[in-house]
């Protein structure tokens, strides 16, 4: 891997495989800085596989990078490769940052350090204008992204979402289908997680047992179709166990 002459194309065949997820450690053998660029790319791909399983080696080596002691690599250097993330989300940059939120969660939330910093920042990306916080994208997709990486960050870190219920609560009443049932899969992980306030929302969730809406959900390396209504009678579930 780390002679190869297109990486691209390697990381590409690697993340179409099967086995995929124990391929990810080859990529530990390759510098985390020549591994982004590639990454960031992938995270556009053709493919709905690819591009997810993008998302997890992102994850991995920008974690992998901010732990390094290599030239060039560490914290500071991981902080960078965020902040090229939040300017791609930038209407600023020209451009639509597809991937990007998924990316800077799976990155949050293998790190703590880095979750401590930019969770807020993420969540703003769907949190209306509150105390001059809000920072809501337009996108759709985009929006899909950012309840997606906070319910993977709540899988990891519930401690550092507790303050975003509201957040997610309000993700509850999006216009689009999808939207709410990522965040109501969110939800329901911090009431797995014993987060008390989360059972608030068991009103709103009980609301939407009927929301035929589909939903793509990546967990656990897999991705499978569901829907809002049963992402949010899980959900329910969840949280009737607190």
């Amino acid at each position: 891997m780390p002679h190869s002459r297109d990486l691209k194309r390697t990381l590409r065949h690697l993340l179409s495989e099967d086995g995929w997820a124990e391929g990810l450690a080859d990529l530990d053998k390759v510098g985390a800085r020549r591994l982004t660029g590639p990454l960031f790319s992938l995270l556009l791909d053709k493919s709905e596989a690819v591009r997810w399983r993008a998302v997890s080696a992102f994850g991995r080596t920008v974690a992998r990078m901010a732990e390094s002691r290599e030239p060039g690599e560490g914290l500071e250097a991981a902080r960078v490769v965020l902040r090229q993330c939040l300017w791609r989300l930038n209407e600023e940059s020209g451009g639509v940052g597809w991937g990007v939120p998924e990316a800077l969660g799976e990155t949050l939330a293998r790190h703590r350090r880095l979750a401590t910093e930019f969770h807020r920042v993420l969540a703003s990306y769907v949190r209306e204008e509150e105390h001059g916080e809000g920072n809501s994208l337009d996108h759709v997709p985009l929006r899909r992204g950012v309840y997606w990486a906070l319910g993977r960050l709540a899988q990891v870190y519930p401690d550092l979402l507790e303050g975003e219920i509201a957040t997610l609560r309000a993700g509850l009443g999006e216009d689009d289908g999808a939207c709410r049932g990522l965040a109501a899969w969110a939800l329901g992980i911090l009431g797995a997680a014993g987060v008390a306030r989360a059972k608030d929302a068991a009103p709103q969730l009980a609301s939407l047992a009927s929301d035929a809406a589909g939903v793509e959900l990546f967990a656990g390396g897999v991705l499978r179709q569901t829907t809002a209504g049963a992402l949010a009678t899980e959900a329910g579930r969840q949280l009737a166990g607190i």
